[in-house]
């Protein structure tokens, strides 16, 4: 479904050059949930930007169903970590859910549909005229993914999208994508710099060394498919896993040596936005 060949992206500054990725080589399979977590700065976001078609990489290349992805490729939706960024304020929740289906051009009944359908997977099926400020933190990045939902994506792209919210709404938020994913058999790749998060929620987590970054482990989580926050978390494989993530992270960081500095401000280019990961690990 997704190919990630080879992907190397490098910042060109005026006094310096940064390659905040170096070679990173991945897969993943129709329906699969993949986790992505790695020592901050190493450029998660810069593979996610990449990946969705919205930064070039320097070389290498990703590939959906086979087909070079040289720009946002339809069926593809990303949620973005800062919801109240991604959502318009002076949109109500129907409108911002709608919007990317008008450029689908399919009938107004379809849309509304859809938009409905939805809002009530997400919870929100009664908060379609509420404007997003009027909504908590956590019900504006539901609102994030019932557009990404609505959308009808085959692969859904998520940039720590619950770093924002507070622990117990991200839990729920959590149980929430296994929900959705579990209806939908669409391919995730979430990224987070939270470890517990990443075993929960995935089938597989790749570890990413820092920067410049390549993928340092491909680690199966062998949890039973049906989780919850009680019991999964209190099974001693878990925390077996969850250790091993971290004990590979913190080795990652003992190997990068001096830490890199972040990417420069390209001038006059369109393609070089230099964000590479700042949330703390």
């Amino acid at each position: 479904m997704l190919d990630v060949r080879g992907l190397q992206k490098v910042y060109e500054g005026r006094e310096r050059r940064v390659e905040a990725v170096r070679d990173l080589t991945f897969s993943l399979e129709a329906g699969e949930l993949a986790c992505l977590v790695g020592p901050s700065g190493c450029g998660k976001t810069t593979l996610l930007k990449c990946v969705a078609g919205l930064l070039a990489p320097t070389s290498g290349e990703v590939r959906l169903n086979g087909r070079p992805v040289d720009g946002p490729p339809p069926g593809m939706a990303v949620v973005f970590q800062e919801y109240g960024r991604s959502l318009f304020a002076w949109m109500n929740v129907y409108d911002n859910v709608e919007l990317p289906l008008r450029q689908k051009r399919m009938p107004k009944a379809r849309r509304r549909e859809l938009v409905h359908d939805a809002l009530a997977a997400v919870g929100l099926a009664d908060a379609h005229r509420a404007y997003p400020w009027q909504l908590s933190g956590g019900m504006q990045q539901r609102v994030a993914i019932a557009r990404a939902v609505a959308y009808e994506p085959s692969v859904l792209l998520m940039d720590e999208p619950f770093a924002a919210v507070d622990a117990q709404t991200r839990a729920d938020l959590e149980d929430l994508i296994r929900d959705l994913w579990h209806k939908l058999r669409v391919t995730v790749l979430f990224i987070t710099h939270d470890i517990d998060e990443a075993v929960y929620l995935g089938q597989r987590v790749l570890i990413l060394s820092s920067s410049p970054t390549v993928v340092q482990e491909q680690l199966t989580i062998d949890l039973p498919d049906e989780r919850d926050q009680l019991t999964t978390r209190a099974d001693p494989r878990f925390t077996s896993l969850r250790t091993h993530v971290y004990e590979q992270i913190q080795a990652a960081k003992r190997n990068a040596g001096t830490p890199q500095e972040e990417a420069p401000e390209v001038a006059g280019s369109d393609d070089t936005r230099p964000d590479l990961d700042r949330t703390p690990a």
